[in-house]
């Protein structure tokens, strides 16, 4: 049965769990709580654009089949709705943070077909956050990142006024520098891809939980890149987990910067004119090692 463009969230939430709804509580434009018989909790997300529902869905379960960072369940999705289990919070503590690393570890080395890949049955037109990402297989990391993440989102924010044109030449000169700039060669991870500190949930049970992914094979680096930019509680303990299960190549802490211009990009693209500067000195700084 097609859903009707204006079913509401304790609709859908019925329909792909296929039990009652005794309540649902409206947390944004996109996003709604519904409560279910006997007292379980769901998440009910309207996606950003056509697909999105889908690849959410697809990457948190890539991510789940990993076995390693706990994800919500997800009960189903259609075009434009997507349903999952709700996470019980809990407070961020050093020892969840450092079972974290150890968990991001242990997922990126799950690893990925190649750079680029989606999740498998997810659409290669997915997003992260509400900007379009498209995911194009690569077998060599710079070039695959310059081409695929970087320059897209840097000619958008040209072409809207967000970054001048002489800018746009030192972020292109980076692209340009990045075999030499990237340091060893990594196999394709498997990539949260948007994880910054709000999708990050401290769980009740202890535990950091991942939400809203924007999965893809890519590397590691960049995970952890997408941490330092908007910060987290007890990063440190984070990242010394990380260090205990997979040690990261030498001079890691350089090249977050590089890591980080795909997503200054994006926000700059969908926020305007801060996060370009933030890119164009992210861009300055690499180029000055």
């Amino acid at each position: 049965m097609r859903p009707r463009d204006d079913e509401g969230p304790g609709a859908t939430a019925a329909r792909f769990t296929g039990r009652p709804v005794t309540g649902e509580r409206t947390l944004s434009a996109t996003l709604a709580e519904v409560t279910l018989d006997g007292g379980q909790v769901v998440m009910v997300k309207r996606g950003d654009g056509p697909g999105a529902a889908q690849a959410e869905a697809a990457g948190l379960r890539w991510l789940a089949d990993a076995g390693e960072v706990p994800v919500p369940a997800v009960h189903g999705h259609d075009g434009h709705r997507l349903v999952t289990d709700r996470v019980p919070q809990g407070r961020p503590d050093s020892r969840a943070a450092l079972r974290l690393g150890r968990d991001l570890a242990a997922l990126h080395a799950a690893g990925a077909p190649a750079f680029g890949a989606p999740p498998p049955g997810g659409p290669r037109d997915a997003y992260i956050g509400s900007a379009p990402m498209r995911n194009v297989d690569g077998t060599d990391w710079p070039a695959w990142y310059a081409e695929h993440r970087v320059l897209p989102y840097l000619r958008l924010a040209v072409d809207e006024g967000t970054v001048r044109p002489a800018e746009a030449a030192v972020i292109e000169r980076v692209c340009e520098r990045l075999p030499e700039l990237a340091g060893p060669a990594e196999p394709p991870a498997r990539l949260h891809g948007d994880l910054w500190n709000g999708n990050v949930l401290w769980g009740a049970d202890g535990r950091a939980w991942l939400i809203d992914p924007a999965a893809h094979g890519g590397h590691r680096e960049t995970d952890l890149a997408m941490l330092h930019l908007f910060g987290c509680p007890h990063l440190d303990e984070v990242l010394d987990g990380y260090q205990q299960a997979a040690p990261l190549a030498d001079g890691w802490a350089d090249r977050i910067g590089l890591h980080q211009l795909f997503p200054l990009l994006v926000h700059a693209v969908l926020f305007g004119r801060g996060y370009a500067e933030q890119a164009l000195g992210q861009a300055q700084a690499a180029l000055a090692h």
